[in-house]
Formats: structure tokens, C-alpha cells, sequence
């Protein structure tokens, strides 16, 4: 054997075998010989007319381990291409006399030598791989058995719950609609799941199914954190259908903020302490303003603003509300008091009439009134409690009642959704919080971040239709466009998609809804407020008059150092930031209009910033019907014509530790100082929040006009 190599900057290998017939001699290129890992090695050996040698040399550049390629044979001078390619094991000792730019020099016994010089051993080895190969399929199919077993055995069983369980439900967390997605407190660690909407509505389907579930208690805390009315209806029509399955209900509080008492009405009995009582005082708002504020520290907001009833602004300008903003609050708060009311007067059978009698003579004095009103059906202690679940599950005075919680019961039993392993997908996108630009943090909606999962989402072809569960009261205008453009997107390649409305979808939660194929709504979401706004600080009074400190400026041109609040606003500034906010309101409309099939002049009939129930936005063509997630799910099977389907969620939720790397990684001080400032306002963060996210938005946006801080009593 010869062995010839030509120099670089393209080392040529070529390898002849001389003295033996129909010798194969490959040509091989390869680029950097000493950075590769491996090259591949494929030899066998036949002997005349079976004696024909072939090699395959190939680098470890485009081919993994397949070990196969194309070889050519050397036949009387003409190089001819093998029809088959040949598969053969490495020899590792010829690789590595192959890994050195300079190429030793090799002799045929040094491969006739080696361990795979013979057909025989070959054979062995493809054998004893196929073999394995097959060991292995088997020995994973019957794990994989086993694990399904498991899980099938699981749900028919009820997992871990013991017998006689009660499933405890208090609401002492914040309700997200995706399970974890709301911001931690730092560094805490907990593995503890704070479920979601969903996953506590399916806990309590799996609960009417499993027959170590006896019932539900709710016990519910004094500072209950429920809040939103759709969440609470959509909970108390899952609690009427667990009653169906006849399993008790029983509700508990020391005393009964108004929309704990709203949930826990639904219950077979409703308890409280003798010491205890009910808010039933009516539906009320009451809004904060801030201008005498403003102007004692010499802080003048500029203001920009398109539809009357847009009255985000109002409380940076005014010092009491206007007359059309009063107006709609009216309207707006009657509205949800009816339905308050109703469900209420169904479930503890006594007359709306009566019920309004109630909140406007708040006659309760004491525990009696209630019992005697019909609000409550008997004021006892715990202990007292304690002894009539005892009887309902049959227990001995003395015997511990079996108690589990929704996140326990999750971690116990699982997702509570059927297992399946189905091609396609209904993905659901829960669109939650403020829209920001930005990838944002849990509970907020980032334009980077839900672009790039609707984006994925397109691409797939397993996902075959879309549902975006919205519950914002808006945010970014600029951010809401990104997200209604892969909406848009979404429709063009085929996919529908359906909209869901939760607590709210309001102003730029509008936005992207508006151009769905089909938008449900329950009949107390709060929706609408079609309408922009652009507000800026300007502070020049405060650091002249009061701080002493002035500034001065050179510019190439008329606006150069315009808006940026330390001088006055011209008029010239006023306009562009008037006109801005004009634009976008058209682009506002005309959006809607484009996807409700309208004028824009009827849009603007009913737009103008003013905000709507789901149920009066059904009749004015807002939205398409009253449903919740489950419907608008089945709404989305319908269209893209699926029967059978799984669901997936979206987007995905990081695990506590990833947030506490992010954390330490720089931006742990800002969930610091959240939690700081949390302590010091106390109920009135929300108002500090929203306050801090207007004054550090950039450009104009569409945001619902007022934050909703009080309860139905």
C-alpha cells in the first residue's frame, strides 16, 4: 500500500492497495485536520471476486456516527460511484493514527491485523447491535408502560387522598388565571404552587369525581384575596355543579368581606362567627386625585387625551371626578350590583327587593340580625364547626377530620386533565396584567415575550387553533399593536382564534382582542374603554421654586431638548403630543371596525374611553357571546374542526429558582422594594403601582380610566 498526501491548504488523502484486485482508493478533502474530534472510519474486507477492499474516509464535519457515505471504486483505471454505501464499525486505532496533520504511513497488514479484518467479525457486530437495539426498544416500552400504568392507576384511584377528605378551599393568595403566574416575594424558594383559575376550577371537577372527597369547606380568611368579579362567578358556578354530585358545600369566616360573602353564599351552609358579620353595605367606588398634591410640589401634568369618558387622566388634573366619568361608574356599578345581587338571591333564596333593603338600612347589630336577615344560617365557633363536619363524614367525636388544599390535592393527583397523547393542539395564551413593552415580569404582558409564543405557536402545525385568555385592564399602545399584529398573523395562516374575557379586558385588553374570530365574555367583565391617553410630568416649578435648581440648554433644532419635563410644555409640544394621541385613536378605531365587522363611525358611538359590562358589550356588537374559558375552548375545536385535541398552556411559568438566579443576577431590588412599599401603603399599592406605571410609560396608552379597589358589600 502507497500512501500520497499533498500539502495544504487542501490535505488530499489518497489511499491505493496495490497486489489486490478491484482495489477501491477514496479521495477525501478535509478542512483543519487538527481541530476535528474523529473521523470516520468505514473498512471491509472481501476477497477476489469477492476481494475488493473498501475504505471510507470521511471528517467528522457533516456525518455523525452514521457511518455511512457514498464510496467510490478504482476499476481498471475509471473511478466508478458504489451503488450501496457500506456500513462497517470504527477501528479506533486506525482513527488515531488518522487525528495528526501528518499522515502515517500505513502498510495492509496493519488493517488485516486489526479486529474487524474479516467478514465474520463484522457480521458479529452488526448482529450484537441489532440485538441491543432491540433489548432496548423493549426495555423502554416497558418502562414507558409502567409509568402510563401508574398514572392511569392514579387517577382511577384518587392518588394519595385518603378516605373521608375534605377539600379546604380559603383564598388567602392571589387567584392568577395561569397557576404561578403572579411575582413571588424575594427569594422565596417555596415549591408550593399558587393555582390558577383553571387548575382550581378542574380541582374542584376531579373533587365531584373521586369518592375519597366527602365535600368543600370554605374557609375563608378575613383579608380575602379573590378578587375580581369574573373569577368569582365563574368559581361559583363550579361550586353549584360539585353540589350536583351530592357532596356538601359548608362555608366559614370570622366575618365576610362582601365579595367572600358573594362566593360563600353558594355554599349548603353558610357559618360565621358569633362575634362575626357580614359587609353588605352595597356597590360603591371611590376614586383618588391627586392635583392639590401635584401642585403644592410644583409638578404640573400635561395631559393629552382622546374620547370624553376617558378619565385616566382626571385624577392628576382634577380634584373630584367629571360629570361623564360619574356617568359611566353609575351605569357601570349598577350593572355589577344586579348581578351581585341575583346570584345571591338565587342561591339563599330571598328577594333582590329585600336584599337591596338590607344594604340600605344596614339594620345588623349582631350575629342574630344576620341569622334572622337569612344572610347566615347559624353564627358558631370553629370547635362547633369542626363537630358538624364530623357528623356529615361520620366521624367519632374524638377522630381528626382527613383535610386537604387545592394545591395539595394538585400535587397529589396531578393536572386534573385527562391524559392524552393526541396530535392536536388547542393552545391557550393567558394574557394577564398590564401591557408593557418589554418581556416583563409574571403577571404582566410583554410584547417581546408573547410575540415570540404566538409567533411559535404559528409555526406548529400541531396547534390548530389559538385561545387567548385576556385579562388586563390594558396598557401600552405600542405594545398592544405588536401583539394584535401576530394575532393577525395567526388568522392569515389558517389557525382561529378565540377570545376569552376574564376580570377585564379594557382598553389596549380590547385592542387585542378586537380582531379575534369569535370573543366570549362573562356577563360581569369589565370591558370597552376604547380610547388613548398621553400624560407627562412637567417639574420645572419644583426644581426652580422649590429646590433652587435651574437648567439651560443648547439644541440644533426647534425640539432638540423638547418634553423633558424640565421646562414648560410650548404649544407647539402640546399639539405633537395631542396629535399623537389623535392618530392613535384612529388606528384604535379602525381596528375595531375591521375586526367587528362596523363603521368606524359606529366604533366611536360606543367608544370614546367608556368602559362596558361583558353583558351590555353583547349588545353593542363588542362582543360575540357570554361563556367562559371551557366555551371558548369548545368554541375553538368547533372551528379548526377538531374532535379529539389536547390543550396546552401559555406561556410558559419560570420555577423559583430560576427567578432567584434573575434576582441575584441584578433586578432582585426592584421586587425588594415592591415588597417594601407593599408594607407601607397596604390596600392602596395598587393605586401607588398604577401611578408609577402611567408616570414611567413611554408614549401614549390605553389604559383602563380608573383601578377597581372596592367590594360589593
Amino acid at each position: 500500500m502507497s500512501v500520497t498526501s499533498t500539502p495544504s491548504p487542501r490535505k488530499m488523502l489518497l489511499i491505493k492497495f496495490s497486489g489486490v484486485k478491484g482495489a477501491v482508493a477514496p479521495s477525501v478533502t478535509s478542512r483543519g485536520w487538527a481541530r476535528r474530534a474523529e473521523v470516520l472510519i468505514n473498512t471491509a474486507i472481501s476477497r477476489p471476486v469477492r476481494d475488493e477492499i473498501f475504505i471510507g474516509l470521511k471528517c467528522f464535519q457533516t456525518h455523525t456516527n452514521t457511518g455511512k457515505f457514498p464510496l467510490h471504486r478504482y476499476e481498471q483505471g475509471r473511478e466508478c460511484e458504489v451503488s450501496k454505501p457500506v456500513f462497517v464499525p470504527f477501528c479506533r486505532s486506525f482513527i488515531e493514527k488518522m487525528q495528526f496533520p501528518h499522515l502515517r504511513r500505513l502498510s495492509l497488514p496493519d488493517i488485516k491485523g486489526k479486529k474487524y479484518s474479516s467478514m465474520k467479525n463484522f457480521w458479529k457486530i452488526v448482529f450484537g447491535s441489532c440485538l441491543g437495539v432491540i433489548l432496548a426498544f423493549f426495555v423502554v416500552m416497558g418502562i414507558g408502560g409502567l409509568v402510563l400504568g401508574r398514572l392511569a392507576a392514579k387517577a382511577e384511584k384518587g392518588g394519595s387522598v385518603g378516605a373521608n377528605t375534605v377539600l379546604v378551599m380559603s383564598f388567602d393568595k392571589d387567584v392568577p388565571e395561569l397557576t404561578n403566574n403572579l411575582e413571588r416575594p424575594p427569594f422565596d424558594l417555596s415549591e408550593d404552587k399558587v393555582l390558577g383559575l383553571e387548575d382550581i376550577i378542574r380541582s374542584i371537577r376531579a373533587a365531584a369525581e373521586d369518592d375519597h372527597i366527602k365535600g368543600i369547606l370554605l374557609d375563608l380568611p378575613l383579608e380575602n384575596k379573590l378578587s375580581g368579579r369574573a373569577k368569582s362567578l365563574a368559581l361559583r358556578r363550579e361550586l353549584e355543579a360539585f353540589k350536583k354530585s351530592g357532596k356538601f358545600v359548608v362555608a366559614y369566616a370570622k366575618y365576610y368581606s362582601g365579595a367572600a360573602y358573594y362566593l360563600a353564599s353558594v355554599a349548603d351552609k353558610v357559618y360565621m362567627s358569633p362575634m362575626g358579620g357580614v359587609d353588605f353595605r352595597g356597590a360603591g367606588a371611590v376614586l383618588p386625585f391627586f392635583k392639590d398634591l401635584l401642585d403644592r410640589v410644583g409638578i404640573k401634568m400635561e395631559v393629552a387625551y382622546a374620547g370624553d369618558y376617558k378619565s385616566a387622566t382626571e385624577p392628576y388634573r382634577f380634584n373630584k371626578m367629571s360629570e361623564k366619568n360619574r356617568e359611566q361608574l353609575r351605569e357601570l356599578i349598577d350593572e355589577l350590583y344586579a348581578v351581585y345581587l341575583q346570584d345571591i338571591s338565587r342561591s339563599r333564596n330571598i328577594p333582590v327587593q329585600a336584599l337591596r333593603g338590607m344594604a340600605d338600612s344596614l339594620v345588623f347589630a349582631q350575629s342574630s340580625d344576620y341569622v334572622r336577615s337569612g344572610l347566615i344560617d347559624e353564627a358558631i365557633y370553629r370547635d362547633e364547626l369542626l363537630s358538624k363536619l364530623r357528623n356529615r363524614l361520620g366521624l367519632d367525636e374524638d377522630k381528626k377530620i382527613r383535610t386537604i388544599t387545592p394545591a395539595a390535592y394538585f400535587k397529589a393527583e396531578g393536572p386534573f386533565r385527562k391524559f392524552n397523547l393526541k396530535k392536536d393542539r388547542i393552545a391557550v395564551v393567558y394574557a394577564e396584567g398590564s401591557i408593557i413593552t418589554g418581556e416583563g415580569d409574571p403577571g404582566q404582558i410583554g410584547d417581546d415575550k408573547y410575540v415570540k409564543t404566538l409567533r411559535k405557536l404559528r409555526t406548529n402545525d400541531r396547534v390548530k387553533a389559538v385561545v387567548l385568555r385576556v385579562n388586563s385592564p390594558g396598557g401600552s399602545a405600542l405594545a398592544s399593536e405588536h401583539i394584535l399584529r401576530e394575532i393577525q398573523l395567526l388568522r392569515e395562516a389558517g389557525k382561529p382564534v378565540i377570545v376569552s374575557m376574564g376580570d377585564y379586558a379594557a382598553s389596549g385588553g380590547y385592542y387585542i382582542s378586537c380582531q379575534a374570530d369569535s370573543i366570549f365574555a362573562e356577563p360581569n367583565t369589565i370591558t370597552g374603554s376604547i380610547g388613548v391617553f398621553a400624560m407627562f410630568p412637567v417639574t420645572a416649578e419644583m426644581f426652580n421654586k422649590h429646590l433652587g435648581i435651574h437648567f439651560d440648554t443648547v439644541s440644533t433644532s426647534r425640539y432638540s431638548t423638547s418634553f423633558n419635563g424640565l421646562f414648560p410644555m410650548s404649544e407647539g409640544e402640546k399639539a405633537i403630543l395631542q396629535e399623537s394621541v389623535d392618530s392613535i385613536y384612529e388606528i384604535f378605531l379602525n381596528r375595531v371596525a375591521t375586526g367587528r365587522n362596523m363603521t368606524r363611525d359606529e366604533v366611536h358611538a360606543i367608544a370614546q374611553g367608556r368602559v362596558w359590562t361583558g353583558a351590555k358589550a353583547l349588545d353593542l356588537g363588542l362582543v360575540d357571546r357570554l361563556g367562559n374559558l371551557d366555551d371558548a375552548i369548545a368554541a375553538a375545536a368547533n372551528m379548526a374542526g377538531l374532535e379529539e385535541y389536547r390543550i396546552s398552556e401559555y406561556p410558559g411559568v419560570k420555577s423559583p429558582w430560576e427567578e432567584l438566579i434573575e434576582k441575584l443576577q441584578g433586578s432582585g431590588s426592584k421586587e425588594l422594594r415592591a415588597e417594601v412599599l407593599k408594607a407601607q401603603w397596604g390596600e392602596m399599592y395598587p393605586v401607588y403601582e398604577q401611578v408609577e406605571e402611567i408616570l414611567n410609560a413611554k408614549g401614549p396608552q390605553m389604559r383602563m380610566p380608573f383601578l377597581v379597589l372596592e367590594q360589593e358589600g
